[in-house]
């Protein structure tokens, strides 16, 4: 029998969205530096709306990517597991009802929002199967797993392969009993939240980045040069324009959420939460080191 893994295409789907990605990036970091090089103004309101506008969807795109690398299926005589980033879900082969190809339906299945190549994820309502999932990553490849609580909807390489495999592993019966499991990504932020360090931790480092833009936003309009570069000896130091300083909340906020994502990547196993407090502690640390930053050039001579 030839159980084992079933993955999604994957080229088209990481091509695409390592594009859209690279676009945004590139945007993004134009209006960054263009920003730290601008006076208040118009112009300066202008470039810090296309730089955090671009930046706001480089989080979803790369989690897209990441989900879509680690993406497959996998099946054996006992259960039918799909795994998509930290969206896991297995399934006991004794609770599959049936296994078909979407072609079949004499409805057409709607897709889901945002389907990109690579990423058609989310639920949908059909008017015959009630509750359908995607996880998958070709429209031209969907094949539907119902189950009492749900269809599922994945899309293999080898659609006729798993099918087969399944209609085999059926027949020959289960070697032991699995139980059902459903992980959501939003289990593992529900689950971290319920931690007393880990809530400290995160809106500790919310209030110290929402403090630093404000604080930021104040002094740019009433200081128009600070004092930030190199000093020689005997020298003083160089003055840039105090929009500059917005560099300082913008880096410690991005640095905050790649620091967040990465902790909640340990947090999903025991033996690592230690490594994900170790994470957000560095996070909220280097939020506070930031701030302190600022604190120091406005309070050295101009």
């Amino acid at each position: 029998m030839n159980v084992g893994h079933y993955p999604p295409p994957k080229r088209r789907g990481m091509t695409v969205h390592s594009i859209i990605l690279l676009v945004l990036t590139v945007i993004a970091a134009i209006g960054f530096f263009n920003l730290s090089s601008s006076e208040v103004g118009p112009r300066f309101l202008i470039w810090l709306l296309v730089a955090l506008a671009s930046f706001a969807p480089i989080p979803f795109f790369a989690y897209r990517i990441y989900s879509l690398w680690r993406a497959d299926y996998h099946i054996d005589r006992d259960s039918l597991a799909i795994s998509w980033g930290l969206r896991v879900e297995d399934i006991p082969l004794s609770d599959i009802e049936w296994m078909r190809s979407a072609d079949d339906l004499v409805t057409p299945l709607a897709l889901p929002s945002l389907p990109f190549p690579g990423g058609l994820l989310g639920i949908r309502r059909h008017p015959e199967l009630g509750v359908v999932e995607f996880l998958a990553s070709d429209a031209k490849k969907l094949l539907l797993i119902a189950t009492a609580k749900r269809v599922f909807v994945i899309s293999p390489e080898n659609p006729a392969g798993l099918s087969q495999t399944f209609a085999r592993a059926t027949e020959m019966g289960s070697l032991q009993p699995v139980e059902a499991k459903s992980v959501y990504p939003s289990f593992v932020v529900t689950q971290a939240w319920e931690s007393g360090l880990a809530r400290y931790l995160w809106l500790t480092a919310l209030f110290l980045n929402i403090g630093l833009f404000i604080w930021a936003s104040l002094i740019i309009p009433s200081t128009p040069l600070v004092a930030i570069g190199q000093q020689f000896a005997g020298g003083t130091l160089d003055t840039v324009p105090s929009s500059q300083l917005i560099i300082f909340p913008v880096a410690s906020f991005l640095l905050a959420v790649v620091g967040w994502i990465a902790g909640l990547y340990f947090y999903r196993w025991d033996r690592e939460r230690v490594l994900a407090f170790i994470i957000w502690g560095s996070s909220t640390l280097t939020s506070l080191l930031f701030l302190l930053a600022v604190l120091f050039i406005i309070t050295t001579p101009v």
